[in-house]
């Protein structure tokens, strides 16, 4: 589970066992979960909602699409040095 970044008390990480799944991260606040909150990540980088299970307010979802989108180039490069390969949702 590789943390990318803290932000406003979230962590933002991969989880390690992804199953082929396109581009996406994880956010939850206090121990990362495979059902935290899940995150798609569009060809564009534009973050989708998949998942909201860690039940982050929509304030702070907000700023966190923001975030993801500020820093959308280090994340795929995250993704594919982990996965090896850059897949999309559709």
């Amino acid at each position: 589970m590789p943390q990318l970044f803290r932000y406003l008390g979230y962590c933002i990480y991969f989880w390690s066992n992804e199953n082929q799944e396109p581009l996406h991260i994880h956010v939850c606040k206090g121990k990362p979960t495979a059902n935290a909150t899940k995150i798609w990540i569009l060809e564009d980088g534009t973050p989708l909602l998949q998942s909201n299970s860690s039940r982050i307010p929509s304030s702070d979802l907000s700023k966190i699409y923001a975030f993801i989108k500020t820093n959308e180039a280090f994340i795929k490069s995250k993704w594919n040095e982990m996965f090896g390969y850059l897949k999309y949702h559709s």
